[in-house]
C-alpha cells in the first residue's frame, strides 16, 4: 500500500484549520456557559449537519470546475492559496484586537434540544465562507486523474469528523477549564501561532506546481 502524501498534507492542514477560533468555537464557547455541555453537543452536530450540505454542494461543483481544463484548476487553486494567507491574516490581526465576551444572556433561556441542534446548523449552513472553503481548499489535494466528486467527498468527510472530535473535545475543556481556556492571552496566542502557521502554508500552496 502506497502511502498517499497530499492526503498526509490535507491532514495536517485541516487539523490546523479545525483548531482555529471562529464563529463555530464561538457559538460552542457560548453554548456550554448557557446550556451545558450535554446540549451542546446537539449544537455541534448541527455544525457538522450544515458542513455535510456545503460539502457535498461544492464537491460537485468541483467536479465541474476540474473537468473544465487545467487552468481552471490552477485558478481555483491559487484563489484557495490566497485564501488561506487571508485567514491567517484575520487570524493576527484578530489577536491584536480584545477578545468579546461570551454573553449566555443573549440566548433564549430555554432553548431545548431542537433549538440548540439548529443554532449549530443554521450558524454553518447560513455562512457562505464554509462554502467558499470547501470550494477553493479541496481541489490543492486533489491529484489529476483521481476521482474528484468521490476524492471530495472523502476530504470533506476527514474535515467534518475532525471538526466533530475536536468540537466536543473544545466543549469539555471549557466545561471543565472554561476560566483559563478562555483568557484573552490564550486565545490571542492561538491565533498569532496558527495565524502564522496559515499564512505560510498558503504562501507554499501558491508557489507549488501541479
Amino acid at each position: 500500500m502506497t502511502s498517499d502524501p497530499r492526503l498526509f498534507a490535507f491532514i495536517g492542514v485541516a487539523a490546523l484549520l479545525t483548531i482555529l477560533p471562529g464563529a463555530d468555537m464561538a457559538l460552542v464557547t457560548r453554548n456550554v456557559l448557557a446550556l451545558g455541555r450535554r446540549r451542546t453537543t446537539l449544537t455541534i452536530l448541527g455544525i457538522c449537519a450544515g458542513c455535510v450540505i456545503h460539502a457535498t454542494a461544492s464537491a460537485v461543483g468541483i467536479s465541474a470546475i476540474l473537468a473544465t481544463s487545467a487552468t481552471a484548476y490552477n485558478v481555483v487553486k491559487t484563489i484557495g492559496a490566497a485564501y488561506l494567507v487571508w485567514i491567517g491574516i484575520q487570524s493576527i490581526k484578530s489577536a491584536r484586537r480584545p477578545s468579546p465576551v461570551a454573553a449566555p444572556n443573549n440566548l433564549p433561556p430555554r432553548t431545548g434540544s431542537l433549538g440548540a441542534f439548529l443554532q449549530g446548523f443554521l450558524t454553518n449552513v447560513l455562512n457562505p465562507k464554509v462554502a467558499i472553503f470547501y470550494l477553493t481548499f479541496l481541489p490543492q489535494f486533489i491529484s489529476p486523474g483521481e476521482p474528484v466528486l468521490a476524492r471530495s467527498l472523502l476530504l470533506a468527510s476527514i474535515h467534518i469528523a475532525m471538526g466533530l472530535v475536536w468540537l466536543t473535545a473544545y466543549a469539555w475543556f471549557i466545561d471543565r477549564l472554561g476560566v483559563v481556556l478562555t483568557r484573552p492571552a490564550v486565545k490571542a496566542w492561538l491565533e498569532r501561532v496558527t495565524g502564522g502557521l496559515l499564512i505560510a502554508l498558503g504562501a507554499r500552496l501558491a508557489w507549488e506546481r501541479r
